[in-house]
């Protein structure tokens, strides 16, 4: 039982076993190997537009530093907490050691129903959020990037913000950012390109035709629209 126990994390933990066993890594490294070095708890309180104060929870969670800075992205959604937020961190940390990126694994986000904000109190979240984590994060140390229910906008708040308080532009304290601010043409998309990729090169090693294969997508967001297009 730790602080991040929930179904979530012990997905993750339960994948780390059947990984550590078919490795044979001794017991006594796993949870080196396992828990985050940083788990970040912050209020975010901001004014609504009705003149009350809301406090909202925040969380990230830095996996493992020893190839990098960690990354990752930021999700606001009613569902998010720590235990969460700490298995998509520890996902990160493997995809990045699986295509051979220098970074470990990170996540955070804020538990919020983005349909209860107008677009000033989610600007004004993200930038609170921002402004509690700037002695967590920066390029060196935690970069920042969008996930489920932020985007460009939300990235490019986070980045302005961070930003103010170094006394100069920098730009990358996030990835995901609008290409006039620095961002990277076709980010948005390659996500789900990705996917589709994947799939097709799977249905290639199965010996499945692809036009006569179908497939269901879970979710229409940002990744699952470009997915299903990439697939159509």
């Amino acid at each position: 039982m730790t602080v991040y126990s929930g179904p979530v994390f012990d997905m993750a933990v339960n994948q780390f076993a059947v990984i550590a066993d078919h490795l044979s890594i001794p017991s006594d490294e796993r949870d080196r190997l396992l828990l985050p070095k940083r788990a970040l708890t912050i209020s975010c309180p901001i004014h609504r537009d009705d003149g009350s104060i809301a406090v909202f929870e925040g969380y990230r969670v830095q996996h493992h530093l020893t190839l990098g800075p960690t990354k990752g992205g930021t999700r606001f959604a009613p569902s998010v907490d720590l235990g969460e937020v700490a298995a998509l961190a520890i996902w990160m940390s493997w995809k990045c050691a699986l295509v051979g990126l220098p970074y470990g694994g990170a996540k955070g986000g804020v538990r919020v129903d983005l349909t209860t904000l107008s677009k000033r109190e989610l600007e004004s979240l993200s930038r609170r959020y921002m402004q509690e984590m700037i002695p967590f994060v920066g390029p060196h140390t935690d970069v920042m990037a969008p996930d489920m229910g932020t985007n460009e906008q939300v990235m490019a708040w986070f980045m302005d913000t961070y930003s103010m308080y170094q006394g100069r532009t920098v730009t990358e304290i996030v990835t995901g950012k609008p290409v006039s601010s620095g961002g990277t043409l076709g980010r948005r998309e390659a996500t789900g390109r990705g996917v589709a990729h994947l799939a097709r090169r799977v249905l290639k090693e199965l010996a499945i035709d692809l036009n006569h294969a179908t497939a269901v997508v879970q979710g229409f967001g940002n990744v699952g629209s470009y997915a299903a297009l990439g697939l159509h």
